[in-house]
């Protein structure tokens, strides 16, 4: 790719990007939240067009106009946000639109050629579950199935270990390397996981506001240097915690039990109290129970047993709706499919969170002019990096529609506030950021369930600890007392 340029109303994505990737590679690209990155890879998959610039493929200048155009170039792409059918199975999902399908669907050679696919690359899916039985890290194995299976010879990937277990992680990382080891496939790889970056790359090129810093060799720098070169500063990897100030109990939960979509037991007995000014960081990999234990918190899934309570009064079979007026707030992993409307700018989505909040509409019809002042006064407070507020949600990048929904949230001041993966998918300094309004939200008096894949992160910023595995609380852990050691045993199903 040579002097890629692409602007977006008051944005340059990508101000003269060059960027090439060799045989038998895997070339990371690095930087903040909205440097560019999936931009550039999109413009190569065919989602974009640049406003200037060239891309060759094995030496021959190519005309990509569409992702069809990219496939006939054996270009394949998983992005972020994944793009499955929920009802379809997963076997469905992979012969949906793909050309190998033919007139004439053979299904029983097509499953056979996948089967052989998943146990060439260590990819462990039942292709006849519907998808939305799958965890976040099993859909992102079918997305990546279902790009090999179409051919692709140029697997681009975007944020491929953010949803996944460590243990997931190593394989897919082994599968990579096979990949590109046998010469099969190239890789461009967009992540925001350093110690990733440093594990599985060949090079690695960073972008800073739509430009190219450098282009580094994997072996030659360190977490740091990388850091340093994406938000172009010293990046805190620890945040210091001040002690907890705890008030009055805010939420009690008592033996409390609930069903997975497959309608197993997911959570079991589940009980602990949460105080005000107080963080409770739940430790687990994924797959545990912790989508169903928010879940059900928030009132998005009914439990089988058990009580909630919300200072003082039983809230158990309350609706969502009186949740949030109660002060209840719930920020899903989910951030494009549950914590926003794409289509809507930033003012509509706030309306959505502020319709609820005295003082925010007259007569019944919403005040949009006063949504609208504190929508633009919180996009300044949280270094929300857009155009305006008129822009849509879907055009932000991760970190910043991250950044708009804690805003739009933390602007209510709840008292309690339910965290599912916060930091999922951002950059090291978006990461930074968040993580600091935790703290700050927490020493204002508001009660935080965390809900955590990142073990570092559980112990910066929780004053109590509970390991979850298999849908129950192991222990729950004073912070000062919690090792990292004991933390990753229970987690584990250790002792």
């Amino acid at each position: 790719m040579k002097g890629i340029k692409k602007t977006f109303p008051g944005v340059v994505a990508n101000d003269d990007i060059n960027f090439d990737i060799k045989s038998r590679e895997i070339h990371a690209l690095l930087g903040e939240n909205g440097a560019g990155k999936s931009t550039l890879m999109n413009i190569l998959y065919g989602h974009y067009h640049p406003d200037k610039g060239e891309i060759f493929i094995r030496g021959e200048k190519a005309k990509i106009r569409s992702p069809k155009d990219a496939h006939r170039y054996g270009i394949g792409m998983v992005h972020q946000h994944l793009k499955l059918v929920p009802e379809h199975s997963v076997m469905e999902n992979l012969l949906v639109g793909n050309p190998k399908s033919g007139k004439v669907l053979d299904v029983k050679k097509a499953k056979r050629e996948v089967l052989d696919l998943c146990e060439k690359y260590g990819f462990d899916i039942d292709l006849d579950a519907k998808v939305r039985q799958l965890s976040a890290g099993e859909k992102q194995m079918v997305e990546i199935i279902n790009a090999l299976y179409r051919g692709a010879q140029i697997l681009i990937l975007d944020e491929p270990t953010a949803t996944l277990t460590p243990e997931e992680t190593d394989r897919l990382l082994k599968s990579l390397k096979t990949m590109t080891e046998e010469g099969n496939v190239v890789i461009p790889f967009i992540t925001h996981r350093l110690p990733v970056v440093l594990r599985i790359s060949d090079r690695i090129t960073v972008l800073r506001k739509g430009k190219v810093v450098d282009t580094v060799k994997a072996g030659e720098v360190s977490e740091k240097d990388l850091a340093k070169m994406m938000v172009g500063r010293e990046v805190l990897f620890r945040i210091e915690r001040s002690e907890a100030k705890k008030g009055k109990k805010i939420l009690e939960v008592k033996n409390l039990s609930a069903l997975s979509d497959k309608g197993i037991r997911a959570i079991k007995n589940i009980s602990f109290t949460l105080r005000e000014g107080e963080i409770l960081g739940v430790a687990g990999v994924t797959g545990n129970g912790q989508t169903e234990l928010v879940e059900t918190l928030a009132g998005l899934r009914k439990p089988v047993e058990g009580k909630i309570f919300y200072q003082g009064e039983e809230i158990t079979k309350s609706s969502v709706r009186k949740r949030r007026k109660m002060g209840i707030e719930y920020i899903p992993t989910e951030r494009v499919e549950r914590g926003t409307v794409g289509e809507y700018n930033l003012v509509k989505n706030a309306a959505l969170t502020y319709y609820l909040v005295e003082g925010y509409s007259k007569r019944g019809l919403l005040d949009f002019d006063k949504i609208r002042k504190k929508t633009e006064a919180l996009k300044e407070e949280f270094d929300v990096i857009a155009p305006s507020v008129d822009v849509h949600a879907d055009k932000l990048s991760g970190g910043n529609l991250q950044k708009s929904i804690l805003a739009r949230i933390l602007g209510r001041n709840p008292k309690l506030l339910i965290l599912h993966l916060p930091t999922h998918g951002l950059d090291v300094g978006a990461q930074e950021f968040v993580r600091k309004r935790i703290l700050s939200a927490r020493d204002d008096g508001t009660a935080v369930l965390l809900i955590s894949e990142s073990l570092d992160e559980v112990m910066q910023l929780s004053d109590k600890i509970a390991p979850i595995y298999e849908g129950e609380f192991v222990d729950i852990l004073p912070g000062e007392e919690a090792s990292r050691e004991k933390v990753g045993s229970l987690m584990s199903g250790g002792e």
